[in-house]
């Protein structure tokens, strides 16, 4: 089984217990997620199968999109809802101010990763010093946050709120950009809900709940996979003859008139798979590469038995 599950993740489940759900749904094998959800965040979350875990990396490197909701005037001790109360003050904030606040996180700013993190240490996660009490020193790390759009703003009510929607790179927590938005705007906030709305090119509105994967006939499930070359959006497109393409899959560089690409998906033509032992199909990916003073030079590849097995999937 060769492909990609966008799965909306639900509230209370760690992304591996989400992964092993799908995993026993689908009868697959070998499967991996592109990057954790915690428990209290829910939304997209990409699973991978079979042939499609060689590229999971790219998504752990893509940009991400959440909405996000604030509580205003309380600091916690996780910086979500799940840790203790720390601190009550007054929301005494203007619209005006929350917009300047806004802009100020625009753009490259540094962060401190949170205690409450996989983050490793020595070994441990974070999250098993902050449990048993202990503080560690952090480095401040690099993030950018592309855009900032906000969709609601409650400073009068009992329990005043700030609804975000966050494009961020990869790397960004977004309950430290909760805690240190609160800090600038003097009244303290944590993170009480979020949900991943996109990863890369991968949205939440194609995604399917492990209830709705359930639901589905056994013998339909797989139809709920994209393809593995979803994970390579955005990438240059090359097509390879069939002698080429039988040498890229052994991992050698191939000559040709193309422009220097960081990010290309390559292809089999139709009929070069009979250099691969298959019938006429549809062109098949080979996999990922990258080309420098034109040569295509390979990166991930998928075995020849991976490539007839996506064609023999992909049969009606």
């Amino acid at each position: 089984m060769h492909g990609v599950l966008l799965l909306d993740k639900a509230l209370g489940l760690s992304s591996n217990q989400a992964l092993q759900r799908a995993k026993w749904l689908l009868r697959a094998d070998k499967a991996g997620h592109t990057g954790t959800l915690d428990p209290l965040a829910s939304g997209l979350l990409p699973l991978c199968f079979g042939a499609a875990t060689k590229f999971s990396q790219l998504q752990l490197d893509a940009d991400k999109v959440y909405a996000a909701t604030l509580r205003l005037g309380v600091r916690t001790s996780s910086g979500d809802a799940e840790g203790e109360v720390l601190e009550r003050r007054p929301v005494a904030c203007t619209p005006g101010q929350v917009q300047q606040v806004l802009a100020r996180f625009l753009g490259p700013i540094s962060q401190v990763p949170p205690m409450h993190s996989a983050l490793k240490h020595q070994g441990r996660a974070l999250y098993e010093y902050a449990r048993a009490g202990l503080e560690v020193e952090r480095a401040p790390r690099s993030v950018t946050i592309h855009a900032l759009e906000l969709l609601a703003l409650h400073l009068h009510s009992p329990e005043p709120t700030l609804g975000l929607r966050v494009r961020c790179s990869k790397g960004t927590y977004i309950r430290t950009l909760a805690e240190d938005i609160g800090a600038a705007l003097g009244c303290g906030a944590h993170l009480a809900a979020l949900r991943r709305e996109r990863s890369g090119g991968l949205v939440l509105e194609r995604s399917l709940t492990l209830e709705q994967l359930e639901a589905l006939p056994e013998g339909e499930r797989l139809q709920a996979l994209l393809p593995v070359e979803a994970l390579l959006d955005g990438h240059e497109r090359v097509t390879l003859d069939g002698d080429n393409a039988a040498r890229f899959l052994t991992g050698l560089r191939r000559r040709g008139p193309w422009p220097q690409a960081e990010r290309v998906a390559v292809y089999a033509e139709q009929d070069a798979q009979h250099a691969l032992g298959q019938g006429p199909q549809p062109a098949p990916l080979l996999g990922s590469a990258h080309i420098q003073g034109g040569e295509l030079i390979p990166g991930r590849l998928l075995s020849p038995i991976e490539i007839q097995q996506i064609q023999l999937q992909n049969q009606p």
